[in-house]
């Protein structure tokens, strides 16, 4: 078991670096552009199909491989406002929801990414299809986060039941930020 967690940590951390590559190779080549257009006036035409690119990947491979479910926006007042039974119910039900409807797009999104073999990107002539394949990785990755999410809410509860987040929540907002209190000591 350990062994396995840490393979998991050792795949987050290459995840996270590829995430951290294609932001400054993004960064890097906005930089170039505005430098190319505004400095010397000769604008470099491949930089904005680059940036288009890496923005795409960055987005698609953040949400499929870096970023927890817990870390994405959600609008849980609903969710918040019910009792933990409920909470489970509704928890079971998005995940399923989110199966469900991934996984019927998954074939029809397939298909029209693999028809965009026969099409090229205007500058560096990149296939659509290898641009836009990101996105079959992250329906399949989605699909599988919420799919084991669902059994795992089925085998042991929601994952808050188990942490006690709301009472942890209550006792350091009634206690004050420990922060503030270290720095109140130094002086």
């Amino acid at each position: 078991m350990q062994t396995l967690k840490m393979f998991k940590g050792w795949l987050l951390k290459i995840a996270e670096g590829m995430v951290a590559a294609m932001l400054a190779a993004m960064f890097l080549t906005f930089i170039l552009q505005i430098f190319s257009r505004y400095v010397i006036n000769q604008p470099i035409g491949w930089t904005l199909e680059v940036c288009l690119t890496l923005w795409l990947w960055l987005v698609f491979w953040g949400c499929a491989f870096v970023v927890r479910h817990d870390e994405h926006v959600a609008f849980d007042v609903l969710y918040n406002s019910v009792q933990p039974g409920t909470r489970r119910v509704f928890a079971l039900l998005g995940a399923a929801a989110i199966v469900i409807g991934l996984g019927i797009s998954l074939l029809p999104t397939w298909d029209f990414i693999d028809f965009l073999k026969i099409k090229k990107s205007a500058i560096l002539k990149i296939p659509m299809r290898t641009i836009f394949s990101i996105y079959a990785i992250f329906l399949i990755s989605a699909i599988a986060v919420y799919a084991w999410r669902f059994i795992s809410i089925v085998r042991h509860g929601l994952p808050e039941e188990h942490h006690e987040v709301t009472e942890i929540l209550q006792q350091s907002s009634s206690q004050g930020d420990p922060e503030d209190k270290a720095e109140g000591d130094k002086s």
